[in-house]
């Protein structure tokens, strides 16, 4: 009799594990089927559009414009070494702002070059500029279907990126991009935004971008003046893609220009800091005073090259409205002095940045120089700035760097001479 009962609880608690079992079984079944349909979705938003209208298959109008551009061949720049494609993916912002609309919508923009390898900071950057964004990628071999398929993913599923982000690319010009239609690997498992950056994140630092290959150069002035031109904005940030601009630059900015008509000849810099690898971007100018005074934060550049920034004058700005109060305005006006290459807001007609020089050295130096030249002032606002992620350090730089900078620097001073011809009534030189 005993021995019955435990028989008979075995076979209930027998059954019960039986049902469990088979729920647990139905359940996994109906998530897979479930995560099958999200994974067709997906795929539909990618490549088939996403969904009915009258009946009929909805046109993937995103799709068509990249193939469309990519169709063209791009143009090549004027030394017939890189090929461009200009406008690859247009933001919803782009697309919509028309001529004639409030021309307040389209007062500043902010304009980066990357590698595919360092685009992952787009998001940080997007953060905290959310504003207008022109974005030019070089992207060299198989990286250039690698950054098409990537790029139109963030632009598919990341609604900020959809309304402010344009994307060019830029490769050799005997390479051509193309859509992966039949190479679909590319997307596999990007399901949302979050996925699309975490397989960004897996290429994530593989080469500097000044070590992309031992036949590889750079073009970082080309992807410079790429992104600049692949905006319509009156006045354009240029910054690398690792930094990004205190919080709310885009409205002060905005009610600054309002108030105060800039002068035709007249750029606004913003100081330039390099902030330790754990620490929180400061958002305004109270918090990175105060990270600046305890040494977590300091003059971008600080050990590599401290002159080329240190005509800013970092210790009048800090000591100037130190805790960042009021409107943003004109700190003081300075002449350029060599070798300084400040980061600043300039109207869209500045000279464009000269293209002959690639990989490091002088890049931005030139472009500065030339400014001079040409008559232009350098205003330094109150409390604009940008932060470079991380200290810049000797050892963290690659092998042919100082190479680099030694036959530009010859480059140099062939550009200077050709100035003196460019602007000849100019008593400015370098």
């Amino acid at each position: 009799m005993h021995f019955s009962k435990k028989c008979s609880v075995f076979k209930v608690v027998l059954s019960a594990l039986l049902i469990v079992a088979l729920l647990q079984m139905i359940y996994l079944s109906f998530l897979s089927r479930l995560h099958g349909k999200q994974q067709r979705y997906r795929f539909s938003e990618l490549f088939g559009g996403s969904g009915k209208r009258n009946g009929n298959p909805e046109k993937n109008t995103r799709k068509e414009h990249v193939r469309y551009s990519l169709s063209t061949g791009g143009i090549f720049d004027s030394s017939g070494q890189y090929r461009v494609y200009k406008n690859l993916i247009k933001s919803d912002f782009s697309t919509n702002h028309k001529p004639g609309a409030d021309p307040s919508a389209n007062i500043l923009a902010l304009a980066t070059h990357t590698t595919i390898n360092n685009l992952h900071h787009l998001d940080s950057l997007l953060e905290r500029w959310q504003n207008p964004l022109s974005v030019a990628i070089f992207a060299h071999g198989q990286d250039a279907k690698f950054a098409t398929a990537l790029v139109y993913a963030l632009s598919t599923f990341c609604p900020q990126i959809q309304s402010l982000v344009d994307f060019h690319l830029v490769c050799h010009s005997g390479e051509m991009a193309s859509f992966p239609d039949q190479d679909r690997e590319h997307f596999l498992g990007l399901e949302d935004c979050d996925a699309v950056f975490a397989r960004l994140e897996t290429h994530r630092d593989q080469f500097k971008n000044y070590a992309i290959g031992s036949n590889v150069s750079y073009p970082n002035n080309l992807l410079r003046n790429v992104a600049r031109g692949g905006t319509e904005a009156s006045y354009i940030l240029v910054l690398d893609i690792d930094m990004v601009p205190s919080a709310d630059l885009h409205p002060q900015f905005l009610a600054m220009v309002t108030r105060r008509e800039p002068l035709s000849d007249e750029v606004f810099v913003m100081p330039a800091f390099e902030i330790r690898h754990t620490r929180k971007m400061p958002a305004t100018k109270s918090e990175l005073v105060q990270l600046y005074q305890v040494g977590e934060v300091r003059p971008f550049y600080e050990e590599l090259c401290p002159r080329c920034q240190a005509p800013t004058n970092y210790s009048q700005w800090v000591n100037r409205h130190a805790r960042g109060a009021g409107p943003l305005e004109v700190a003081y006006t300075l002449s350029w002095t060599d070798p300084w290459e400040p980061f600043y807001i300039g109207p869209r007609r500045v000279p464009l940045y000269d293209e002959s020089f690639r990989q490091y050295g002088f890049n931005r130096i030139s472009q500065a120089c030339e400014l001079h030249v040409a008559g232009y002032r350098f205003s330094v606002l109150t409390s604009a700035f940008v932060v470079h992620q991380g200290f810049k350090v000797q050892g963290e730089f690659h092998a042919k760097k100082d190479e680099e900078n030694r036959r530009n620097r010859l480059l140099f001073r062939s550009f200077k001479e050709g100035l003196k011809t460019k602007y000849p009534s100019s008593p400015r030189r370098c």
